[in-house]
């Protein structure tokens, strides 16, 4: 047997291996052990928010919640830096669940307490306040939630006496002062808010809070040199925030003074360019102002100074859409996609813009999953009901605007949809209960007040729709809106001289307010002035050369004045201007057609319908055109088009089955096409005359004879009706009737194309 010997040497190294083996898989084990992990997240992400470097804070936070989802304290702080990068929707869904896994956490509850508070969920915010209060007893802020819930309730007794047990927390802060003064306010008691905003100041003379909340209340009772005092004032003792150049910029717009006011946030910018609510202070003033241009301008700027900036990127990306700019928005809507794929704000831009591209299915279904992911998300269920209100679904999109209006009862946009809705449908009621919704949550806005206006004008409440008027003039001296109303309201009053002032003002405030010289417009050519109404649209014109709508006015009023030439080159220029121009494009063809261009006006609509693809007015404008030329094959195709679109709508559907059964198309399907028709036509004559036809096509006489009467009743001046009507009666074999509707044919069209048939009836 071989000897074997094993060296000293030998033994140690094999010690010291095996030891280095146990102390690798010694720290390996620690690395993988979860809490260690992510508390080591955690504590990158601290530091990284503490220097201010929230996008790297949130990924630390993120990668904490994938090794425990349950982090409490981790989705607490998550939701700080999303709050501080303005991502409110993911902020707030990350502090729903930072209090449902912490209850005791005040400061998650105080933070969710305001989010709800701000998008008007009073109820909501006030528990959470009291749950935020149950854990820490002396939490000042979640006091003044609190009153501030009582009072937003219409509790006022309740929220002043929440307010005052917050000064009592809290004697030496300012915020609480400032907090009572605002309900004081609201409870019309304006001397003792003043005296409150004063003690605010006396606790602390240096807070530009304070100065700033006396500014504002001196604003609002319009002491404007009292106003821009204090505003000056907190200028100068914060001089890095926007806030008070923004309200001295604003009392300036107030007094008339625009360039006054936007040197002071030109100077703003330069001052606060190192901040995001500094840096952004002149482009917000643009669109305040609603100056698209130039807002347009100074946020391409910003973004590609900040373009990882999600608000300024946001922002821009809604205004390229306004602007109708739709590819530069989808490059910059795909950039904060490719920065944080978990955007819902970005994924709900995503989807607004495919809706804009006429991608409804599409939109539709990116808008389905990310209100699936933010349930709590108003915007995402807006602009969903958007899409499918595209798809002609009104009552998905009804539920989807009252969801978005339930969740931020302060958001217009979806109360404006639903009473748009209900005003079509001609449910002024609703209108006018809507509109006092937003009048209750936004008291403030003259919004409210203008769409009940309109309610009750059409319920002839002239009286009551002048007091929401002036409500509203009263609450935006500078929005041309209000004047245009009563513009409107006493045209109908036959005051054409008030309303001719009223128009001229708003159109002083806003050149660009098609509105507004629509209005005087009118009132020139109702007073035979077709040249004073031509020279006033070419002078706006030359103020606002880009404007689509005033080119349309512009040649509405060449019409007029026999000039269609000059209304064709208007229309024109209308389109080109604005893609989105239907009634230009529909003019424009129109004009064409009339002028034996027929080719060229069916390639105008053609342009108009790729430029709107699911504009249904284009589709039956351009099948008109066909049948009046005689080709009923293509005029056929495009009412199927339209019905593609929308399957049940009436014009298409009336359209299509008078062509089929014409044409010897098929008869039954031609029927269930006439009594769509019928459904959504119910008192128009022309949808009786269609369905009576298909009955007679069918051999349902009765039937027929009934709606034929009914459409020769409503309108007795239609050859065809009576034809029709005629050869009913023959098949009825009621040959007195027969001749008698034949007779009546004749006298209104003697040189109709079935004037030989009936000759011959009468003859026999």
């Amino acid at each position: 047997m071989r000897s074997q010997r094993v060296g000293p040497s030998h033994g140690a190294g094999r010690v010291v291996g095996i030891l280095a083996i146990s102390l690798a898989l010694l720290g390996a084990g620690c690395s993988r052990d979860p809490d260690v992990l992510k508390k080591k997240y955690f504590d990158k992400g601290t530091s990284y928010f503490e220097a201010g470097k929230y996008a790297e804070a949130s990924i630390e936070f993120e990668n904490a919640l994938q090794v425990d989802s349950h982090y409490a304290a981790a989705h607490y702080q998550f939701a700080q830096c999303l709050l501080k990068t303005g991502q409110l929707s993911r902020a707030y869904r990350e502090l729903v669940v930072a209090t449902t896994l912490d209850p005791t956490n005040a400061h998650a509850q105080t933070d969710l307490a305001s989010l709800l508070l701000a998008g008007g969920r009073v109820v909501d915010a006030r528990s959470h306040a009291q749950a935020a209060l149950d854990s820490d007893p002396q939490n000042v802020q979640a006091q003044i939630i609190l009153s501030q819930a009582d009072a937003g309730s219409g509790s006022l007794p309740a929220g002043t006496s929440e307010a005052q047990r917050a000064i009592e927390l809290d004697p030496g802060h300012v915020a609480p002062y400032l907090n009572l003064a605002s309900i004081q306010e609201r409870a019309g008691d304006l001397a003792a808010a003043e005296q409150t905003y004063l003690k605010a100041i006396s606790v602390d003379s240096k807070s530009a809070a304070a100065t700033m909340g006396l500014g504002e209340f001196y604003l609002r009772r319009k002491r404007l040199p009292e106003a821009e005092a204090q505003f000056k004032t907190a200028i100068v003792l914060d001089p890095k925030s926007a806030g008070p150049p923004s309200a001295l910029a604003g009392l300036y717009l107030a007094e008339g003074q625009k360039d006054a006011a936007e040197s002071v946030m030109r100077t703003a910018k330069g001052e606060l360019s190192g901040q995001p609510d500094g840096y952004r202070v002149l482009g917000d003033f643009y669109l305040t102002e609603g100056d698209i241009p130039k807002a347009a301008a100074e946020f391409a700027s910003l973004y590609s100074a900040h373009p990882a900036d999600a608000g300024v990127a946001k922002t821009y990306a809604a205004i390229l859409l306004l602007q109708n700019r739709i590819d530069e928005a989808v490059q910059v809507d795909n950039a904060m996609l490719r920065i944080s794929p978990g955007d819902v704000d970005a994924h709900v831009l995503q989807g607004e813009i495919l809706a804009r591209q006429g991608k409804t299915a599409e939109a539709t279904h990116v808008l389905e999953g990310a209100v699936k992911d933010a349930p709590d998300n108003a915007a995402g269920h807006y602009q969903l009901g958007l899409a499918y209100a595209a798809n002609f679904n009104s009552a998905q999109a009804q539920s989807e605007w009252a969801l978005a209006a339930k969740l931020r009862p302060d958001m217009l946009e979806p109360q404006q949809a639903l009473a748009a809705l209900a005003e079509r449908q001609g449910d002024f009621s609703s209108v006018a209960t809507i509109a006092t919704r937003i009048i209750k949550t936004q008291p403030r806005s003259p919004d409210g007040y203008l769409i009940r206006a309109s309610a009750l004008l059409q319920k002839g409440d002239q009286s009551g729709a002048e007091a929401d008027l002036k409500s509203a003039a009263t609450l935006a001296p500078n929005d041309p809106r209000p004047l245009t109303a009563m513009g409107a309201l006493r045209g109908l009053q036959e005051r054409a001289d008030d309303a001719a002032k009223l128009y001229k003002q708003a159109l002083n405030l806003d050149p660009s307010s098609a509105e507004a010289l629509t209005g005087l417009v009118n009132l020139d050519i109702a007073q035979n002035q077709p040249a004073k109404a031509l020279s006033l649209v070419q002078n706006q014109i030359a103020r606002i050369p880009d404007s689509s709508k005033f080119y349309l006015v512009l040649g509405q009023v060449e019409l007029r004045n026999q000039s269609p030439d000059k209304a064709e080159a208007a229309f024109e220029k209308a389109t080109e201007l604005d893609a989105n121009n239907v009634p230009a494009f529909i003019l424009l063809a129109s004009l064409q057609a009339s002028r034996g261009s027929i080719d060229e006006a069916i390639a105008g609509y053609q342009r108009g319908i790729r430029a709107n693809p699911r504009d249904l007015r284009l589709y039956i404008a351009l099948g008109g055109l066909c049948e009046a030329q005689g080709h009923w094959q293509q005029a056929e195709s495009t009412y199927q088009q339209a019905l593609q679109i929308k399957p049940d709508y009436p014009v298409a559907a009336n359209n299509l089955a008078y062509l089929m059964l014409e044409h010897d198309g098929n008869v039954s399907l031609a029927l269930s096409l006439a009594q769509t028709a019928r459904r959504g036509l119910p008192d128009l004559p022309n949808s009786a005359d269609t369905l009576g036809w298909a009955y007679y096509r069918q051999g349902v006489y009765n039937a027929a004879i009934d709606l034929l009467q009914e459409a020769t009743k409503e309108n007795p001046k239609d050859a065809t009706y009576h034809y029709h009507l005629g050869m009913a009666y023959v098949k009825s074999n009621d040959t007195d009737m027969a001749d008698k509707q034949f007779q009546v044919a004749l006298q209104i069209d003697p040189n109709s194309p079935y004037a030989e048939e009936m000759r011959k009836a009468l003859a026999q």
